[in-house]
C-alpha cells in the first residue's frame, strides 16, 4: 500500500541583526540572547551548545567533543578548532576482542566480546567539548564564561522537559538505558519512560546533578573538568566502571587549532576541518563537481543526482582505505546523533560548530557524580588490529563531523554543517551545489529532495521526481524512501548567510527536526 507522507516545511528568517541556528530553539534563543547583550557569533555558539547539552542531552553535551570552524567579520581570518574525543592514554587494544560477526549496526568491522567499543565504559573516550567551548570563548570570544553557561543552568534548574520527541528518543533507547543503573535511575525513573502530559506544562525530568555540575563549572571555570574537583568525581565514577580513564588523561587534554583545509569552489572559497574529519571528502568531492556538472538557472535533475551519488561514493571508496577506517558496505546509515549549529552576527563573523556523544546517548553511561552522559569515542575505531584507524590508546579517531565557511573577497559568506554521522557530507555536498550551481535561496536549497550515498545502496528521497531514482540505479543500487523525523535517513543540516551588499543575515534551520530553530537576535 502506498502511502503520502505529510509536506513539512520551514521558512529561512532575515534579519539585519544576527541569527543563530540551532537543532532546539532553547539554544538557538540563547545563542540569540548573547548576541543581543553585546556579545558576538563565538559567544553564541558557546552558549547554545552548553543549551543543546541539556535539552538534547542524547546527541551531544560536555560528555562528548567535536570541530568548529569561524570566519571573522572584520579580518576575514579563519580558524578551525578540533576538540574531538580521544582515547585514554591507557586503553589497550587487547580489551577489544574480537568474535564472530559483523557490527551491522554501525560498520561492516568484526563485532568486539560484549559490544565493549560500542556501549558501556569501556566505549568511552576524554571528554573535549568543555575544553573546546572554553577555548573557543577565551581567544574568539568577548563575554565571560560566567555569563555565557548561565542560560544552560537556568534550563538544568528547570530539568528536561518531557515533549514527545524527547519521550521518543528514550524509548528507541530505553533496553541499553537499563543496563546501566545510573542511567535507568535518571532517565528512566520505575524502568520506564515517564508519562508525556499533554497539558500546557509537560512533566520534567529532574537534573540535579547536572546542575550542580554545571555551577561548578561557573564558579571554578571550565579547568575545573580537567583538573579540579569535577575532574576527580569524573575519573572516580568511570574507573568504577571500568574506564581506564585516568586524572593524567584529562589533565592532558588540549583543544587544538587546526590549519583551515582550503580550497575554492565555482569562485568562492571553502574553508573545512582538517585532518580526521570528513572536510577532506567534502572537498574532494567538491572537485568532482566543479570538473563534471554545470551550473544551470533551473533545478537539478536526473543527470546532477547521478554525479552526486558518482562523487560520494569515489570519495567514501577513498576516504574508508586511505583515511583511517575500513570499507563500509553495509546499508545501514548511522543514526542522527550530533548537533549541529550555525551563527552570524551583526558584523559577520560566522561560526559552523558540530558535537557530539556519537551513538544516541553516548555510551549510554551516564555519570552519577556529574549527571551527564558520556561519550561512546571507541566506536569509532577500527577494531580491527593493524589498520590505519585501529584502536590506540591516546589517539583521536576518525570522524564525520564537517562544519565550513565559504566566502568570497566582497564579504559574502556563508557557514554550513550538519548532523547525522555519515550522511553529513553528503547532505552538505547537495546543498553545496544547490546554492552555488544552481542559485538557491539556503530555504529553496534545504527543502530540495536529497539523496544519500554514505552507503553502497543510495537512498532517494520519495519526493524527488521518479526519473532521478531511474537515473541512479543504472549505476548503483538503489532504495526510495520517505523523508521522516525517524528514522532519519538524511542528515541534519543547519546554515547562517552574510551579505553585506544587502545589510542583511539569513538562517536555516532543518525543516524536518522538529524543534529546531532559527532566532534573530531581536527577537530574543
Amino acid at each position: 500500500m502506498h502511502t503520502t507522507p505529510w509536506n513539512i516545511t520551514k521558512s529561512q528568517l532575515t534579519s539585519s541583526g544576527g541569527i543563530v541556528v540551532c537543532q532546539h530553539f532553547k539554544a538557538a534563543e540563547a545563542g540569540a540572547a548573547m548576541l543581543k547583550a553585546g556579545g558576538n557569533a563565538v559567544d553564541a555558539a558557546v552558549a547554545a551548545a552548553l543549551v543543546l547539552s541539556v535539552v538534547e542531552p542524547w546527541l551531544s553535551g560536555i560528555g562528548g567533543g567535536g570541530f568548529m570552524v569561524t570566519m571573522d567579520g572584520r579580518t576575514s581570518a579563519v580558524r578551525a578548532l578540533d576538540f574531538g574525543i580521544c582515547a585514554s592514554r591507557k586503553l589497550d587494544p587487547a580489551d577489544y576482542p574480537l568474535e564472530d560477526g559483523q557490527d551491522s549496526d554501525w560498520f561492516t568491522w568484526p563485532k568486539v566480546r560484549e559490544g565493549r567499543n560500542i556501549h558501556g565504559y569501556g566505549s568511552i573516550g576524554v571528554p573535549g567539548a568543555v575544553a573546546g567551548l572554553a577555548e573557543a570563548l577565551e581567544k574568539l570570544g568577548t563575554l565571560p564564561w560566567e555569563q555565557v553557561i548561565e542560560p544552560a543552568i537556568a534550563e538544568a534548574a528547570a530539568g528536561l522537559e518531557l515533549d514527545w520527541a524527547a519521550a521518543l528518543a528514550l524509548a528507541m533507547d530505553a533496553d541499553m538505558l537499563l543496563r546501566y543503573p545510573e542511567s535507568a535511575a535518571l532517565w528512566l525513573p520505575e524502568g520506564r519512560v515517564s508519562r508525556v502530559s499533554s497539558g500546557a506544562h509537560g512533566a520534567r525530568l529532574p537534573l540535579t546533578a547536572k546542575l550542580a555540575t554545571l555551577e561548578r563549572l561557573k564558579k571554578a571555570g571550565p579547568q575545573d573538568f580537567y583538573t579540579g574537583e569535577l575532574a576527580h568525581a569524573l575519573v572516580e565514577d568511570m574507573q568504577k566502571g571500568g574506564s581506564p580513564i585516568c586524572l593524567e588523561d584529562l589533565a592532558a587534554y588540549r583543544p587544538e587549532w587546526k590549519t583551515p583545509l582550503c580550497g575554492t569552489y565555482r569562485g568562492w572559497n571553502v574553508a573545512l576541518m582538517p585532518g580526521n574529519s570528513a572536510g577532506p571528502s567534502l572537498l574532494r568531492a567538491l572537485g568532482s563537481l566543479e570538473r563534471d556538472l554545470s551550473p544551470r538557472a533551473s533545478r537539478p535533475g536526473a543527470q546532477e543526482a547521478l554525479l552526486y551519488s558518482r562523487a560520494c561514493r569515489t570519495e567514501y571508496a577513498y576516504r574508508l582505505t586511505h583515511m583511517g577506517q575500513s570499507a563500509v558496505h553495509g546499508d545501514q546509515p548511522e543514526p542522527s546523533c550530533t548537533s549541529n549549529l550555525c551563527v552570524v552576527d551583526r558584523e559577520g563573523t560566522v561560526v559552523a560548530l558540530t558535537n557530539t556523544l556519537l551513538s544516541r546517548f553516548g555510551s549510554k553511561v551516564t555519570s552519577p557524580s556529574l549527571g551527564m552522559l558520556l561519550n561512546n569515542g571507541i566506536m569509532w575505531f577500527d577494531p580491527t588490529p593493524g589498520h590505519p584507524n585501529s584502536i590506540m590508546p591516546g589517539v583521536r579517531p576518525l570522524a564525520n563531523m564537517c562544519p565550513l565557511v565559504v566566502s568570497r573577497p566582497d564579504g559574502e559568506r556563508y557557514a554550513f554543517g550538519a548532523a547525522g554521522g555519515r550522511t553529513i557530507f553528503p547532505t552538505l555536498l547537495q546543498i553545496l551545489s544547490y546554492v552555488f550551481d544552481f542559485g538557491m535561496t539556503l530555504e529553496e536549497a534545504f527543502l530540495e529532495p536529497r539523496l544519500d550515498a554514505s552507503t553502497g545502496t543510495i537512498r532517494v528521497n520519495s519526493r524527488a521526481h521518479p526519473s532521478i531514482a531511474a537515473k541512479i540505479a543504472e549505476e548503483f543500487p538503489v532504495e526510495v524512501v520517505d523523508d521522516t523525523f525517524y528514522p532519519t535517513r538524511f542528515s541534519l543540516p543547519s546554515a547562517v548567510r552574510h551579505s553585506p551588499a544587502a545589510g542583511l543575515n539569513t538562517g536555516m534551520a532543518h525543516h524536518n527536526s522538529p524543534w529546531a530553530a532559527a532566532v534573530a537576535e531581536d527577537r530574543a
